[in-house]
C-alpha cells in the first residue's frame, strides 16, 4: 500500500480546485447567479471589492479578475445578463455600476457564503484545514520562480 506522503501533489489539488469549484458553481447557480456574475457584482459595490464606487468597464473588471477567472468564463455575456435583469447599469462608455437591485442580490448570494462554506468543510477540523493551508503555501513558496 502506498503511503499518501507518496501521492502527487499536483494531481490532488487539481481534483480538489475542480471539485470545490463544480460545488460552489452549483450551489450559486441554485441561487440564480454564476459565480462569474457574483464576482462582477462584487467588484463593483462600493461595499465589497470596488476601490472607489466609479464602476469598471469589463476589460477592467477582466484585468481585476484575471487571477482567477476560467477560461470558459465569459465576463460580457455575465455583464450583458446583469444589464437585462436591472442589477448594473452602464453609461455611455460601458462603465458598468451595481445598482441597488443588484446590490440586494450581492448580499442574498452573499448570505448563503457561510452555508457553502461549512459543506465544503464538513468533517475537517480548522486546525486541519489551517496545516492543510500553511503546507499548500509552503509548497507555493518552495516552487515558486524568482
Amino acid at each position: 500500500m502506498t503511503s499518501l506522503a507518496a501521492e502527487p501533489v499536483a494531481y490532488w489539488t487539481g481534483l480538489a480546485y475542480e471539485s470545490v469549484i463544480a460545488f460552489i458553481r452549483a450551489r450559486q447557480a441554485e441561487l440564480g447567479v454564476t459565480q462569474p456574475q457574483f464576482w462582477l457584482l462584487r467588484h463593483l459595490s462600493p461595499d465589497d471589492i470596488s476601490p472607489d464606487g466609479r464602476g469598471m468597464t469589463v476589460a477592467e473588471l477582466t484585468r481585476a479578475m484575471s487571477s482567477y477567472l476560467r477560461r470558459e468564463d465569459d465576463l460580457e455575456a455575465e455583464a450583458e445578463v446583469l444589464l437585462d435583469r436591472g442589477w448594473l447599469a452602464a453609461d455611455e462608455r460601458g462603465r458598468l455600476t451595481i445598482t441597488d437591485a443588484g446590490e440586494r442580490a450581492r448580499l442574498d448570494v452573499r448570505s448563503h457564503t457561510p452555508e457553502i462554506r461549512a459543506a465544503i468543510h464538513a468533517g475537517i477540523d480548522d486546525a486541519d484545514y489551517e496545516t492543510t493551508v500553511r503546507v499548500l503555501q509552503r509548497m507555493i513558496s518552495n516552487t515558486s520562480q524568482g
